[in-house]
């Protein structure tokens, strides 16, 4: 097992988070619990891997017919299975079905599911959850059951429940990302964002204090297409529209996020969507889990972009990074140039111009070496194709910032024996997950020290 130490307790003076747990590095036995419907048993720790409801209806507060069911995530689920009975489950916690069951709804893609129960005749109902990775096997056991309580005399509150899992505490990214639960007849979603709190609460109609918006269908985020580099509160919501392009009910309730950029920031980190967040498929950068800036020993801002090539990211470097006046940037750019196609020659010119900006204006420029791709992988889930002789140009881009003043060598930790992304580290073959999040922050803050002496 790989060895990182811990930051020296002599480093220079930084501004540092509170140190949390150790992260150690992970190798293939630290996946998480798989199980099989045909088992025999189930393994003495998996019982304590399992959702747990966060939405609850008592005989005391019954819910419409429509209730909006949520539980808690668990790391690395791709998607999840909800069983609905009519009484209590004979087998608590446990990866088989209940002899009981009265309905499963399958490939659920986010901690969350507005119900249609107007099928059922009782009063109350039982629900339980399960999670599952990308090939269908099982992720630990089934939750434990939770009643809801019937009422059809209530009109269902048709409007999507947002769904960030970004501590108030962490800077939202430069290009916000947001997420929610799905609102049942919801086919397409329009994001709002607002300069103000909006003043129609929950109303159908957008705001007057509009700056952008934005509709996608099919899915349950949404990429801000602008960066929000002006100081200040944004308060944002999304509402479901059905195929002929009307609202479902109302909006949701209002989030908001705050930006201050009017200071200059110890530390940035610049990247494609290996920097900006998400993995395991079903994650954005709205959950901090999959952003490797969350295990940092040390505050940053986050710069990522989804989609960034090393070309956009030097054009983009005055609007994007000079506002925040970084005074070390954390810089981890080529992959998506390469795998398509570009040649290492023109990367390694476009990251060379990046470092040169930064020196100009006084950022230390702290190079990370690209760990590789599975194109396999990419090419099952993102139906991408990569091009050949991707590894050769991979290794002159690495061996171009490996000869850079500041650099941080991560590439031998995410390798395997066939030089690609190892499955453990990475679901989809190019975004490293919680693992491999925390397992780049182990590596920076190890050598975090060197590079800002």
């Amino acid at each position: 097992m790989l060895y990182l130490p811990e930051i020296p307790k002599n480093a220079d003076p930084i501004p540092l988070k509170p140190k949390p747990a150790e992260i150690k590095p992970l190798d293939p036995s630290s996946n998480s619990i798989r199980l099989t419907d045909n088992i025999g048993q189930i393994p003495e720790s998996a019982d304590n891997v399992k959702p747990a409801p966060t939405s609850f209806y008592p005989d005391s507060a019954p819910s419409s017919v429509q209730p909006m069911l949520t539980w808690t995530v668990v790391p690395g689920a791709v998607y999840y299975e909800l069983e609905f009975l009519a009484e209590l489950p004979e087998n608590p916690n446990t990866v088989f079905p209940a002899k009981n069951q009265l309905r499963l709804v399958r490939k659920i893609f986010t901690n969350g599911y507005n119900a249609d129960l107007s099928w059922y005749k009782g009063n109350c109902i039982y629900w339980r959850v399960r999670a599952l990775d990308l090939q269908g096997n099982l992720l630990g056991v089934f939750s434990d059951a939770a009643e809801v309580w019937l009422d059809r005399s209530l009109v269902p509150v048709t409007r999507p429940l947002t769904n960030n899992r970004m501590p108030a505490t962490q800077p939202a990214p430069l290009y916000p990302a947001y997420a929610w639960i799905p609102v049942a007849g919801g086919v397409s979603y329009e994001v709002e964002l607002t300069s103000r709190p909006p003043e129609n609460p929950n109303g159908v109609e957008p705001s007057r204090h509009r700056i952008w918006s934005k509709i996608v269908t099919g899915v349950n985020d949404c990429y801000d297409d602008q960066p929000r580099r002006n100081s200040g509160r944004y308060y944002w919501r999304v509402r479901g529209m059905d195929a002929a392009g009307n609202p479902v009910g109302g909006y949701s309730d209002t989030a908001d996020f705050t930006v201050a950029a009017t200071r200059r920031q110890y530390a940035a980190t610049f990247g494609d969507s290996i920097t900006h967040g998400g993995g395991a498929i079903s994650y954005s950068p709205a959950d901090s889990d999959y952003s490797y800036q969350t295990y940092l020993y040390f505050p940053t801002v986050n710069l990522g972009k989804s989609g960034d090539t090393a070309a956009t990211m030097l054009a983009r470097f005055e609007q994007d990074v000079l506002p925040f006046k970084p005074n070390y940037l954390i810089i981890l750019g080529g992959t998506n140039s390469l795998r398509g196609g570009i040649p290492a020659t023109q990367v390694i010119s476009e990251l060379a111009a990046i470092r040169d900006k930064c020196l100009v204006h006084g950022i230390r420029p702290i190079f990370l070496t690209l760990p590789p791709i599975n194109p396999e992988t990419i090419a099952l889930i993102f139906q991408e194709e990569t091009v050949p002789g991707w590894r050769e140009e991979f290794d002159a881009v690495n061996s171009f910032i490996r000869q850079q003043q500041y650099c941080i060598d991560i590439e031998p930790y995410f390798t395997d024996s066939s030089r690609k992304l190892p499955e453990h580290l990475s679901i989809d073959g190019l975004h490293p997950d919680i693992d491999g999040k925390q397992l780049m922050a182990q590596i920076i803050n190890a050598h975090w020290s060197r590079v800002v002496r």
